[in-house]
């Protein structure tokens, strides 16, 4: 792969990356909710299903997947119904006390979980990459080793972007000094997890 190769797609990165997104409304909310280093273990989730998606796409699966008019659907509607779960439980999330050490702890395991699963049931995700990747991989190269080098490229884009969404998201907490205040931002983030469920549910196969 040559370094022009690398940089389009470098640039390309952080295009996708800082579109907004249900990957990115789960880095705020868990931010919000947990604070920065507690809900950043949402980003690791991310990138788990990001690297997964990856492998499928190298393993020539995604190719399956993206022309399976049943697969594609089970994935959509699964992701779909998740999002929202997540608008409902962020809806009725209870008012926090405002000291930090106060938050709720959020176990890693579990953020991790929520953002493997936002990411992973998302059929379009594994389309887009399909369509995207092999573009910079030049098939008179080792594979292995240009698909490396792209999944290693996007995951340390995406955590710098998923990075400043939770920590953006976590100094806001500082500025929500009422109930009424966190009741509006938590429905908020609700309301931003039913467009991305609604956004979701009108994928369709291309």
């Amino acid at each position: 792969m040559s370094i022009e190769t690398w940089m389009a797609f470098f640039l390309a990165c952080w295009i996708i990356s800082l579109t907004p997104g249900a990957g990115a409304v789960a880095s705020m909310a868990s931010g919000l909710n947990y604070g920065f280093f507690r809900g950043y273990w949402n980003a690791l989730g991310l990138q788990l299903a990001l690297l997964m998606q990856i492998a499928v796409v190298a393993a020539g699966v995604g190719a399956i997947i993206a022309t399976s008019a049943l697969g594609f659907a089970l994935i959509k509607w699964f992701g779909v119904v998740y999002l929202l779960y997540l608008a409902w439980r962020q809806w009725q999330a209870p008012v926090q006390q405002l000291r930090p050490d106060a938050r709720p702890i959020g176990r890693p395991l579990s953020l991790i979980l929520r953002g493997f699963v936002i990411n992973a049931s998302n059929p379009k995700a594994i389309v887009f990459i399909l369509a995207v990747l092999p573009q910079f991989v030049d098939p008179a190269r080792p594979l292995v080793e240009q698909y490396l080098i792209l999944a290693v490229t996007m995951v340390i884009v995406d955590l710098v972007v998923m990075a400043g969404y939770t920590g953006l998201a976590a100094r806001a907490m500082r500025v929500l000094d009422s109930p009424r205040r966190q009741r509006q931002v938590n429905r908020s983030f609700a309301v931003m997890y039913g467009v991305a469920a609604g956004l979701l549910a009108t994928v369709r196969r291309v």
